[in-house]
């Protein structure tokens, strides 16, 4: 049964990080990306790393939280547009939202010392533990790649790409209701894994 299951939750990485990479619609983009850390997570139960997989789902939830947020913020300031390709240097526009948003991101990718780098790392470094074969090791280390490619394309064509000739309504960043929920999420995203040290 786990091996059916980690066959399963590989392939939903994989496919679900190959589909992000060609999609063009934003909000379909973060929710293939939670499509793949659920396969990451099903990927850590069939290893029977049952508590690191809720940790991830726990440290998960901030940062896809945040990212949800910052697309709506976007995708309401450019005019209800959710293709990227209609946005573009969306960074002079919305400079917080990029800060806060590009966290969310690299903390999705596993970089050292934000939340996702604790349960992802855990996972990663005891899966290379278990004796499954290096066709396994291949893929998970393939779609923890392609984690990082759809994620770089997403900030790339969305904040530092040319701009793609939508119009855009930079006052939403004065509107505190809106920013005030992005930073506190920004915050918890960083410091998330210190509540559960214990």
């Amino acid at each position: 049964c786990s091996a059916f299951l980690l066959f399963i939750s590989i392939m939903t990485m994989f496919m679900s990080g190959v589909v992000a990479i060609f999609e063009y619609d934003l909000k379909k983009i973060i929710a293939l990306s939670t499509l793949s850390q659920l396969g990451m997570m099903m990927f850590s139960i069939s290893l029977g790393l049952f508590e690191l997989a809720f940790f991830h789902l726990l440290t998960h939830a901030l940062f896809k939280a945040l990212l949800f947020l910052c697309a709506g913020i976007l995708i309401h300031g450019a005019g209800n547009t959710q293709d990227i390709r209609s946005f573009g240097g969306l960074s002079l526009n919305f400079p917080l939202i990029t800060v806060c948003m590009n966290l969310a991101n690299l903390s999705l990718c596993g970089v050292p010392f934000l939340a996702g780098f604790y349960s992802k790392d855990l996972i990663v470094e005891l899966a290379c533990q278990y004796s499954w074969g290096i066709f396994i090791l291949l893929m998970m280390f393939i779609c923890l790649m392609l984690t990082v490619l759809y994620s770089v394309r997403l900030t790339y064509l969305s904040f530092v790409g040319l701009y793609g000739g939508g119009t855009f309504i930079s006052v939403c960043e004065s509107d505190h209701s809106l920013t005030g929920p992005v930073v506190t999420l920004s915050l918890i995203s960083l410091i998330s894994d210190q509540f559960w040290d214990d």
